[in-house]
């Protein structure tokens, strides 16, 4: 969708995020087979099919705002504000707003993840904090050793990605809750260089740290989907019994 703004055509999902979409797909195939075999009374497979459908979206639309602002930040050859262009600015705008949407969705993805498997795995985390989020799914998991085979593979993911999830998770938290994210820079160089000219924050750095948040997402996705999937074909009544 938005690669059109490029003048490109839609791109055929590739690497960890088409894993992702398959493991997806193949687990809203098979909730959907349950609830119209008739073995849906609590409505629990047709919810669950519905939530995979919207993470595949939800997915999509990470991947397409992490490729925006790797292209509009890839336009910003300027040190500073003061030194860019109108048409520079112009780009640059256009990135921290396609970099703030994909930090934001990036943390929405996961606890929409984290409310699936609470459900799907009746881990009960409501019980532990009333609102939750991924990361307290995957404590609750780990410290209540449920379901071990998930949570493990899930938490060695997540450590891998600690530094840059955690300088995301950062900056979301000031975006929403605080001052806008790419102001954070500025109001600490203002600090620390008081009259002097402010440079822009890292775009190459922030990049990475997305790229490597995506990663995250897309893995955490196909691991979860792939057991979820185990756990409803192990569960399902067998054919001649």
């Amino acid at each position: 969708m938005l690669r059109m703004l490029f003048g490109e055509e839609p791109a055929a999902p590739a690497g960890v995020v088409a894993d992702a979409l398959k493991a997806m797909q193949a687990y809203a195939s098979a909730m959907h087979l349950h609830a119209v075999a008739g073995r849906d009374q609590d409505h629990k497979a047709r919810t669950r099919e519905v939530m995979a459908f919207g993470l595949m979206a939800s997915l999509d639309e990470l991947e397409q705002s992490c490729y925006a602002a790797s292209r509009f930040g890839a336009l910003v050859t300027s040190d500073s504000w003061a030194d860019m262009p109108q048409e520079e600015r112009l780009h640059y705008r256009r990135y921290v707003y396609f970099d703030k949407n994909a930090f934001i969705r990036l943390f929405s993805l996961l606890d929409k993840l984290g409310t699936l498997l609470n459900e799907a795995l009746e881990l009960n985390t409501q019980q532990f904090k009333e609102r939750f989020s991924y990361f307290t799914v995957l404590r609750r998991m780990r410290e209540k050793k449920l379901h071990l085979a998930l949570g493990g593979p899930l938490s060695d993911l997540k450590a891998r990605h600690e530094k840059p999830v955690a300088r995301l998770r950062k900056r979301r938290n000031e975006e929403i809750h605080n001052l806008n994210s790419e102001l954070q820079d500025d109001l600490l160089q203002m600090h620390l260089h008081f009259g002097e000219e402010i440079g822009l924050e890292s775009i190459s750095d922030q990049l990475e740290d997305m790229a490597s948040g995506l990663e995250l997402a897309a893995a955490s996705l196909q691991l979860a989907f792939a057991y979820l999937a185990k756990l409803a074909e192990e569960k399902a009544p067998q054919s001649g019994r």
